[in-house]
């Protein structure tokens, strides 16, 4: 289920404050270079920006 337009908008990664694109699951980190790159999942259509609970990239 995708989220709404206006909210991805304002959403921003909760480590460096970079944009998120969406995927089917999470939550995406796009900061420029390879510093953060963090996924954040989403869970029943509720992102969860926890960095706790984000994955790391490979």
């Amino acid at each position: 289920m995708p989220l709404e337009a206006g909210l991805l908008e304002i959403l921003a990664c909760p480590a460096c404050h970079a944009p998120l694109k969406e995927t089917d699951t999470e939550l995406v980190c796009r900061a420029n270079g390879a510093d953060c790159g963090l996924a954040y999942p989403v869970r029943d259509g509720i992102p969860v920006l926890l960095v706790d609970e984000a994955r790391r990239p490979a």
